[in-house]
């Protein structure tokens, strides 16, 4: 009985691959649309892709054009194909705007750019696209069933935006550039007021006046470790036990004890 089985389903295999084989090559629109359909359903969407890119043209303004555009669409989705997802979902919305999967192609769409986004240390260019594309879908359906998903994925993509300006900040410190460092954590802070990076930041802010103060020149010494302190208590204040304080108190006792020469003199 497994013989058979196995010799059936041989064969009904044999039979598919023969008859794509012949679809690709016949000038048949119909015949491609039903194998393609037929591959798509079974989850051969490469397949189906080979399909359906040779008949697209043909199929634009015909009654099954919405169906087949709705496949087209999510067979680059399933192969990961997602620029040209994003695009053929994009299109698909526009031309198909009553469609009842209409919804669902606007955030699979959106969704496509946000798989495009690389990680934060590369240009950030398809991750603002993304963030574009999302937040024109939560726009547009603010009823949506895909929100939560909407919203979870453009706050990742925002933290990765915010962590890129962080660490182009932050980098002004390790090269040892302490006054651009100032100023690009202390904008940083001031433009995200709320990211999870504010307790580095403020750190490294205040690291950035105390190498600053230590070493600068005598007329303008004071002033630089005045705001060292300042920056100090900026860190504390936000957050009283904060993962630095042993290393900004021992930071501090030079701060103080530089402060208290020159007063001596």
């Amino acid at each position: 009985m497994k013989k058979i089985l196995s010799l059936l389903l041989l064969v009904a295999v044999f039979s598919s691959c023969n008859e794509y084989q012949k679809a690709l090559k016949k000038d048949d629109v119909a015949a491609k649309f039903s194998i393609g359909t037929k591959m798509y359903d079974a989850g051969k969407y490469s397949k189906a892709i080979r399909l359906f890119e040779q008949i697209a043209p043909a199929y634009r303004g015909k009654p099954q054009a919405e169906k087949l555009f709705y496949m087209f669409a999510q067979s680059y989705y399933q192969t990961k194909q997602y620029n040209l997802a994003g695009y053929q979902f994009e299109s698909f919305v526009s031309s198909y705007p009553r469609s009842e999967k209409v919804q669902e192609a606007a955030y699979l769409g959106a969704k496509s750019y946000s798989y495009l986004s690389p990680v934060y240390s590369l240009d950030q260019t398809d991750t603002f696209k993304a963030i574009d594309k999302l937040q024109a879908f939560i726009d547009t359906y603010p009823n949506s069933e895909y929100m939560e998903e909407a919203n979870t994925s453009l706050q990742a993509l925002a933290e990765k935006i915010e962590q890129k300006v962080y660490e182009n900040a932050k980098g002004y410190n390790t090269i040892s550039d302490f006054k651009s460092a100032l100023v690009a954590l202390d904008n940083f802070v001031g433009d995200y007021p709320g990211t999870k990076f504010k307790e580095d930041a403020l750190y490294y802010k205040f690291d950035s006046a105390y190498q600053l103060g230590i070493n600068s020149v005598e007329s303008k010494k004071e002033e630089r470790l005045q705001a060292a302190k300042a920056a100090y208590a900026g860190l504390i204040k936000f957050k009283a036990d904060t993962k630095y304080k042993e290393k900004a108190d021992n930071m501090l006792v030079r701060v103080e004890e530089d402060l208290q020469k020159i007063t001596n003199k």
